[in-house]
């Protein structure tokens, strides 16, 4: 029989040393790795409007990459668009319950509450407050509450993300509606309920004797707003914490990396054009307008169609306007160019035209054109979009007519050379306008004087020139000065 050579053993015993010593750390960093988990912190603050909620959209589409993630949303708001923080709602729901966490530090006011409570779990910070979700608009008094009608398909939302989470319904639905009263009410059997006046009324007498206390928790005619100490006791907020780090220390949930998603510099563009829009609208309108009452096409116009499109730009960014609003408004410029560069006069074309780039505008701030009965609000916000346009032309209007009145005539005509080193002011040449019209002469404008146009003078039609200055149609005239060929006119002043 063969012997076995002695140094075969420890061969092996050197190979089972080598898989021990360069094998295991790598299954145990593979452990480590694996237990590492994803923390994605999206901060919620300011103004809640469509630039946030796509903000929101984008933040979901990159914690989604990664399975398994925490995604806390950092709430810091008093509110905004109903709409656009019912899309953030739809946007939080595409994650799984038990992945988010709303952490509110310090408010969640108005839809700020809406969207915390579209996660699976609520943590809120030492003194912080949730609550007051009443829809208000604002009107020539100031904010004003929305009836019934705007409060019950919102309470509606209210109440199924109640459901979802396990809050006490009641209470979220007086957030809402200030006409419910809300009572805490106790049982023999321990157990704690939250009842509205009307629920209550409906007990049957056998329940109610089991009633071993009742306190007020709402009054009628006041609206839910809870601390953090409340939304812990009425059963919302899981905790109270310092700071995400130590809400994380609190679950225990093992080694994480957080990572926090803030917005891109094209999305803060985004909000803060959104946010001067109206004022853009102004200029840009403006610009438009004081094209039309001039020669040509100059500064005022190019400075309105840049306005127009950066305010049209930025809604189709955020999702609201598309290509529709697009051709609208586009149709609308040219109509305006065929005004300024073919037809004279402020006619049809440019009626036409501002009238387009006006609905234009209304339409690519909102997602729907026709507002659906079954989400009053976006009746509210059609009106609402269509004060801010309309004013903004109002003001566009006043503010071109006094640039043309006031700002013009004392704008430099001249030029850069080359220039003629002689003079020609001893210079005559016989023309019609020299024989047939002289300074001090009257007539009327025939057409709009922009600041040239045609005008009866001595019954005959000649052309005429203002000095930087609108005249309408039929407006009386007098001849202040003949240079060359050309007959400068001005306003005639009642006697």
């Amino acid at each position: 029989m063969k012997r076995i050579p002695a140094f075969r053993p420890t061969i092996v015993l050197f190979m089972l040393f080598f898989l021990v010593c360069s094998g295991w750390p790598e299954a145990g960093s593979a452990s480590e790795k694996k237990e590492t988990r994803k923390v994605f912190v999206i901060p919620v603050s300011g103004t809640v409007d469509p630039g946030m909620a796509a903000f929101i959209e984008r933040a979901h589409q990159e914690a989604s990459k990664q399975e398994g993630a925490l995604v806390i949303l950092e709430i810091n708001t008093f509110g905004g668009r109903v709409d656009s923080a019912l899309q953030i709602v739809d946007t939080m729901l595409k994650f799984p319950k038990d992945r988010t966490i709303a952490y509110v530090s310090p408010k969640a006011i108005s839809a700020g509450a809406l969207i915390a409570l579209s996660c699976g779990e609520l943590v809120m910070t030492p003194g912080s407050t949730i609550g007051d979700v009443a829809p208000i608009m604002q009107s020539s008094e100031g904010p004003k509450e929305l009836g019934e009608k705007f409060q019950s398909p919102i309470r509606a939302k209210f109440r199924a993300l109640a459901e979802r989470n396990g809050y006490p319904v009641p209470l979220v639905e007086a957030m809402v509606t200030k006409e419910k009263e809300v009572f805490e009410v106790k049982t023999a059997d321990g157990t704690t309920r939250y009842l509205d006046s009307q629920h209550f009324e409906d007990l049957s007498e056998n329940e109610k004797q089991e009633i071993m206390s009742k306190k007020t928790v709402v009054k009628k005619g006041e609206l839910l707003t809870m601390h953090d100490t409340e939304a812990l006791e009425y059963g919302f907020s899981m905790m109270t914490s310092d700071s995400i780090h130590a809400l994380l220390n609190k679950l225990d949930i093992g080694a994480y990396k957080l990572t926090r998603i803030e917005e891109t510099w094209s999305e803060a563009m985004v909000r803060l054009i959104d946010s001067i829009a109206p004022i853009l609208m102004m200029i840009g309108l403006a610009g438009l307008y004081i094209e039309i009452k001039s020669p040509g096409f100059g500064l005022p116009g190019a400075v309105g169609v840049f306005c127009l499109t950066l305010v049209f730009l930025s809604q189709y960014l955020v999702g609201l306007a598309n290509y529709t609003e697009f051709f609208i408004l586009v149709a609308g410029i040219v109509l305006m160019g065929v005004e300024v560069f073919v037809l004279p006069g402020f006619g049809i074309a440019g009626f036409a035209g501002m009238i387009l780039i006006v609905i234009g505008m209304v339409l690519a701030m909102q997602d729907f054109v026709v507002p659906d009965p079954s989400f009053p609000w976006q009746k509210e916000l059609l009106a609402e979009n269509g004060v801010r346009v309309l004013g903004a032309y109002v003001v566009a209007m006043i503010g071109g007519l006094a640039f043309i009145r006031y700002v013009m005539p004392r704008i430099p005509s001249s030029r850069e050379g080359p220039y003629l080193t002689s003079s020609l002011k001893n210079a005559r040449a016989e023309t019609r306008e020299t024989r047939m019209v002289h300074p001090g002469d009257t007539g009327v404008a025939l057409t709009y004087l922009r600041p040239s146009g045609k005008a009866e003078i001595n019954d005959e039609m000649f052309d005429v020139i203002t000095e930087n200055q609108y005249l309408e149609k039929d407006t009386p005239i007098k001849v202040i000065d003949i240079r060359g060929n050309r007959i400068i006119v001005d306003r005639k002043e009642p006697e």
